[in-house]
């Protein structure tokens, strides 16, 4: 991708590239990166240095936080056209949690380094009011997320789950019952005993590499 192409890219993101001078444009541009990931590499981690601003232009990123254990609890994905902020969390002062960043499917991402963003931030007010709505947005879907964990039933988590994959990619998942564990911060075992209800009960057909979600209106019953 050359200067022209990132330019092009990253202008659809105006809430801050309008109110660039072409200094500041080309100072972006100088210090973005266009870069592959493979199906379950990580991307970001408490042990690898700060990467930047992550902007997807294809695949899928997964956030994620990690207990001492091990235990993963999914926190939000990342799709095409968004972005992923908490990859900076060097340079964001408020963020003082250790986040994780996978690559859910092969994936090619812009990347806007973490010295440049951070004096982007500081030079310049739109950069900053991107940054706190990018923050804000991904509060809102940080504490969606905690409150499924607190105090929705596991049945119904799952069936939202379901039914998210289900409007995102159609009626066939092709993740493990151990994958959807991950997502949900459960065991699994509790996923796979929780599948094998919603089977008896007529709203999926699971088999060893997939699931099938067979009755829409029973799944959404659930939710």
């Amino acid at each position: 991708m050359n200067t022209n192409q990132k330019m092009e890219f990253l202008s659809r993101y105006h809430d801050f590239w309008d109110h660039l001078s072409d200094d500041e444009k080309e100072f972006v541009c100088r210090n973005t990166e266009v870069v592959s990931y493979h199906p379950g590499q990580n991307v970001h981690s408490a042990d690898l240095r700060c990467v930047g601003v992550l902007f997807v232009k294809e695949g899928c990123l997964r956030v994620y936080i990690m207990s001492e254990e091990g235990k993963e609890v999914t926190l939000y994905r990342v799709n095409p056209g968004e972005v992923c902020i908490l990859s900076a969390s060097c340079v964001l002062s408020e963020i003082t949690f250790d986040v994780y960043v996978d690559s859910e499917e092969l994936s090619q991402v812009v990347v806007l380094n973490a010295f440049a963003f951070a004096k982007m931030i500081d030079n310049n007010i739109y950069v900053e009011n991107f940054s706190n709505k990018m923050k804000a947005i991904r509060f809102s879907d940080v504490m969606w997320t905690m409150q499924q964990i607190l105090f929705f039933s596991f049945d119904k988590r799952l069936a939202i789950f379901l039914y998210e994959e289900l409007i995102k990619n159609g009626p066939i998942i092709r993740y493990s019952h151990m994958e959807i564990a991950k997502y949900l911060g459960s065991a699994r075992e509790v996923v796979s005993r929780m599948m094998k209800y919603f089977e008896k009960e007529g709203i999926v057909k699971v088999s060893r590499k997939e699931i099938e979600i067979i009755n829409k209106k029973k799944l959404m019953e659930k939710l």
